[in-house]
């Protein structure tokens, strides 16, 4: 994991490219750092392997202070991918491949084996190609093997600083679906730096949109298509993009803003009359400040009725999973699913509840807008 801390970055004549950053990049993810050219979307890249220090702030490795390591060690550990790929001309494949795991001395029989399982990882033959040079490869496979070196050594982190950028829109294409299934086995942490906005739309778990040195949006590619923060977010990311995205709810569109819920002071006898009343089959129990505690079924209650000393708080549940009003209904639907749960709560920053997200308030509003639609038509 990478985290920046209150990062500033000023050259002489005190122009700052970077203004308090903070972000987290998380482990096996790919986050996609984009905007206009002198945003500082690669000034930010170049902190990690300290390429460039900070002027202020700190910039964190799995909770290491970059700035108290070696520099030569950190850059040996973090796979690099640059847009003009930087193989060495006079140097063969298996020979460029074998860069970084010659300077930390590993033997020659373990170099081969890692060097021909990394070409066949991206459908180059060993035998066709290890003993090629740079010259003799296209430039979609140039840039294979330059992804390949920089995992040559098993980094926890890759840093890719537009490096598709250069090719064709086939072999760029290519590669970028290459990339989406090379990191399904390899789960590392890639800092990926582009212009383009489709290609972050494609591979990113997370985009980091900036402009002047500052972070605008910091979301998931569905998030910042449905909910970007900004008029300068909808000009960079294009009407034409954001007109074919469908009108999808959130859940506070769609939650039951009044559900039933009790105290965990209240006896059992009265939340069965509550149940009783409401029409439902569990409770949710909150405190007097409606900060929520967890829940009740009818099943705890009646397998609980007979020792009349128990109160709610003596068989309450927590709840697996609770929702955000902002939540999108597609992920919202998506989680309850996994936990086959019939409702889950929807609550506010400091876990007030603020509502349920049930089966039925879905089906009912999905119902509402096709009964809206035809009435349309």
């Amino acid at each position: 994991m990478i985290e920046f801390k209150n990062v500033y970055k000023r050259y002489k004549g005190g122009h700052d490219v970077l203004k308090n950053i903070n972000l987290t990049c998380e482990q096996g993810e790919i986050t996609v750092f984009i905007g206009p050219s002198g945003c500082g979307k690669t000034t930010t890249m170049k902190l990690i392997n300290r390429l460039i220090n900070p002027t202020k702030g700190q910039i964190l490795i799995n909770g290491k202070d970059t700035s108290e390591l070696n520099a030569v060690e950190l850059r040996r550990n973090i796979g690099y991918v640059i847009q003009n790929v930087g193989l060495f001309p006079h140097m063969n494949i298996a020979r460029n491949v074998a860069v970084v795991p010659k300077l930390l001395k590993w033997d020659k029989e373990k170099i081969n084996s890692r060097t021909d399982d990394l070409l066949r990882m991206v459908n180059l033959e060993p035998e066709q190609y290890r003993n090629r040079y740079p010259s003799e490869l296209s430039g979609g496979q140039q840039q294979r093997i330059g992804v390949i070196r920089a995992l040559a050594v098993e980094p926890e982190i890759i840093l890719m600083d537009e490096p598709f950028s250069a090719l064709d829109p086939i072999s760029r294409e290519q590669l970028q679906e290459e990339l989406i299934q090379l990191q399904k086995d390899i789960n590392k942490t890639i800092v990926f730096v582009t212009h383009d906005m489709d290609e972050a739309l494609k591979i990113a778990d997370k985009i980091v949109l900036m402009r002047d040195g500052q972070i605008v949006q910091e979301a998931s590619p569905e998030e910042i298509l449905r909910r970007p923060a900004n008029d300068f977010v909808k000009d960079f990311i294009g009407k034409k993009r954001l007109q074919q995205v469908p009108d999808i709810p959130i859940v506070q569109d769609v939650m039951v803003k009044k559900p039933a819920t009790i105290f965990a002071s209240r006896g059992l006898a009265t939340a069965m009359k509550m149940m009783e009343k409401r029409q439902v089959d569990s409770l949710v129990v909150v405190d007097d400040q409606n900060y929520i505690e967890g829940y009740v079924s009818i099943y705890d209650v009646t397998r609980a009725f007979d020792d009349e000393e128990k109160i709610v708080k003596d068989i309450l549940q927590p709840f697996g999973q609770v929702l955000s009003p902002d939540d999108m209904i597609t992920d919202a639907i998506q989680i309850m699913d996994k936990e086959g749960a019939s409702y889950v709560p929807v609550v506010d920053d400091s876990n007030r509840l603020l509502g349920l997200l049930t089966r039925g308030s879905v089906v009912g509003h999905v119902r509402d807008v096709y009964a809206q639609e035809r009435w349309a038509k």
